[in-house]
């Protein structure tokens, strides 16, 4: 119905900030095209691209390639979706964006916005094992059956220590969780032995920054917050399996 995941977009006030962030994480930088009339930037730890975008109507969202997305309009306007973003003709750069029933924008574009790159290693990075993009869903029985709608299988994940509904597909999984536990859309990571992730980012300048949901906060789990405000949850495996 998506196509294939693209990148997870993030506004961004101050690009170069983001960039330095994410290379000292790890992230490889990718080669990007010229879709974009504003800055832009892909970075990557092999499993999840983040795509940074400044510019002044950015908004962040999870962004899939439709190729030929003149031609699959008529079944997207099926789902009865009320499209923020509305780009389509001959002459620009198609896309079209909407929101979901928590308010968090899904974009598809036509075509790649840069080069497939290459990470060193094992699709890891100083934070671990990428696992999903965490969105709060005040009712998750709503935001699963949208997501279902798209093609997604929505899995009820109640039992977890951190209590949500598993959205995935063949290219990335979407997380629902309450908002009392995650109060805006967080980055993943199953980071194995925390004490030591944390060891080596502050060796690396990164500090713990913002606040470990509280099904998590007796264990050994942090969450650190990119320049551009990004959260980016490290769990210990136990937590993660």
């Amino acid at each position: 119905m998506l196509g294939r995941f693209l990148e997870y977009s993030i506004a961004t006030p101050d690009i170069r900030a983001s960039l330095e962030f994410y290379s000292k994480l790890g992230f490889s930088q990718a080669q990007v095209g010229e879709a974009w009339p504003h800055p832009y930037a892909v970075v990557t730890d092999g499993r999840i691209c983040l795509g940074l975008h400044q510019a002044f109507d950015a908004a962040s969202g999870i962004t899939f390639v439709k190729p030929d997305l003149l031609r699959h309009l008529s079944l997207l306007e099926k789902l009865d979706l009320n499209f923020e973003i509305r780009r389509l003709g001959n002459d620009v750069f198609n896309e079209l964006a909407w929101l979901d029933p928590s308010g968090h924008l899904i974009r598809l574009v036509e075509a790649r916005t840069f080069s497939p790159a290459k990470h060193p290693g094992t699709g890891t990075s100083l934070c671990g094992y990428f696992l999903e993009i965490g969105l709060p869903a005040p009712q998750r029985t709503v935001a699963k059956d949208f997501w279902e709608k798209l093609g997604f299988v929505g899995i009820d994940e109640f039992d977890a220590r951190v209590p949500h509904v598993s959205c995935t597909s063949d290219s990335i999984t979407v997380g629902l969780y309450e908002p009392a536990h995650l109060p805006r859309p967080t980055l993943l990571f199953d980071a194995g032995d925390v004490g030591g992730t944390l060891a080596r980012l502050a060796e690396a300048g990164i500090l713990p920054a913002g606040q470990v949901p509280s099904p998590l906060r007796r264990l050994p789990a942090a969450v650190i917050t990119a320049p551009e405000g990004t959260p980016i949850l490290l769990m210990p495996e136990s937590a993660a399996a």
